[in-house]
């Protein structure tokens, strides 16, 4: 006979996958797992693993999964959509009224299934947003505000969020979207940020690194991470077109996703002698790869506060350097940078803005170090302790709650 859980997580994304969302969502089910029996149903091959006798960690259960190539568009729809019906049953099978049942926005149509499933059930439900959609969509220009599919996702959106027991959200930028939907309450909203994956403290710049050792120029200037739809690198590029006769100032760009793309078309065009393309880093060298640059940049497209992850600031934050953001001032990378005074703000796709906070932060290379420190302290305040602390307090009331 199955031991009935406190806590069901339903995700396709748990280690050993080696996302960001898996490393972030492991760590949850395991501080909640702390507290009562918790049950993950994972899309991840090779995750499944039995609770252990007497030890407080999750059972892990494996829900079949197809993975198609990140360019089969179609074929991720209904994958992502087979998916949810199942995860839809392997929760109605489990939910019991008073269990917490929650889920993540990746893939969009898990939540809608897992959630109606728990409320089947008359189980307490949560959601973690990682991306909030149509939002993300119509802000990269995927979808437009009127279309219809934009349309039915935003009345999905209306009873999901109405829904919900809980909503936590990693940017305090991400609440006021949510409380534009219908009858959605304040207090069911909870900022949680997400926090460093690398150890906290100030690196200074070392010039025998090997990630900075082939330039002569004296500022080093970083890009790097999943550069999606809602990011604009070709800002960054620009910005080192309109730099490319300042000598003591190198750009070294590196990542993946569909920005990654356009950078290297941009560069295999214009071979700008102060931009250097370098391939993701490996995970064991990422602080040393980190602490090579001065500053790294942040580019965001226009009109993505509350839609678009920060998590990597909180890395920047962890080696020590100073960011340059562009970005809203009310979007949560925005608001870290201001009141931390740890970087610069700058308008989003402004090629000459950017590289004006650039020169201003190369002018006075010391002020932008200790930018670097504070940065570093900053980090402390985005610990896993701290965060996942939050999570289990806001699931434990949930739990005790009548609602």
């Amino acid at each position: 006979m199955e031991k009935t859980p406190g806590f069901i997580l339903a995700t396709e994304f748990y280690p050993p996958d080696s996302s960001t969302t898996a490393t972030y969502l492991g760590a949850i089910a395991n501080a909640i797992a702390l507290d009562m029996p918790a049950v993950v149903l994972s899309g991840t091959p090779g995750s499944a693993r039995p609770v252990a006798t007497g030890g407080n960690t999750p059972e892990i259960i494996e829900i079949a999964n197809w993975r198609p190539p990140k360019h089969a568009l179609a074929q991720r729809l209904i994958a992502s959509t087979a998916l949810a019906i199942r995860l839809f049953w392997a929760v109605y099978r489990r939910a019991r009224p008073g269990i917490v049942v929650m889920s993540v926005t990746s893939p969009f149509t898990l939540p809608y299934a897992v959630t109606l499933a728990a409320r089947l059930r008359r189980a307490k439900t949560a959601l973690l947003i990682y991306d909030l959609y149509p939002e993300a969509l119509v802000a990269a220009g995927i979808a437009r505000q009127s279309s219809l599919a934009t349309r039915f996702l935003r009345l999905a959106n209306g009873w999901l969020f109405r829904s919900l027991d809980a909503i936590f959200v990693i940017g305090r930028d991400v609440a006021p979207l949510l409380l534009s939907y219908p009858r959605v309450r304040a207090d069911s909203i909870h900022f949680v940020p997400n926090w460093t994956l690398l150890p906290i403290g100030f690196r200074a710049p070392d010039d025998s690194s090997s990630f900075r050792k082939p330039y002569s120029a004296k500022f080093v200037v970083g890009l790097c991470g999943n550069l999606g739809f809602t990011h604009a690198p070709r800002t960054v590029f620009e910005a080192a077109r309109l730099m490319r006769h300042e000598t003591n100032i190198h750009f070294v760009l590196s990542g993946w996703g569909v920005g990654w793309t356009e950078l290297k078309t941009l560069q295999a065009a214009e071979n700008l002698d102060n931009v250097t393309l370098l391939d993701p880093v490996p995970e064991n060298r990422l602080a040393e790869f980190l602490a090579a640059a001065d500053a790294w940049a942040i580019p965001y497209r226009r009109d993505v506060a509350g839609v678009s992850i920060p998590s990597r600031l909180y890395n920047f934050l962890a080696v020590g350097r100073a960011v340059i953001v562009g970005t809203e001032p009310n979007a949560e990378a925005g608001l870290a940078v201001a009141e931390e005074d740890i970087g610069w703000i700058v308008p989003p796709e402004n090629p000459a803005r950017l590289a004006q906070a650039i020169s201003e932060a190369a002018s006075d290379r010391q002020a932008t170090l200790e930018r670097g420190r504070l940065a570093a302290v900053a980090a402390l305040k985005y610990s896993e302790q701290a965060s996942t602390k939050r999570y289990r307090d806001i699931v434990k009331s949930l739990r005790e709650s009548d609602r």
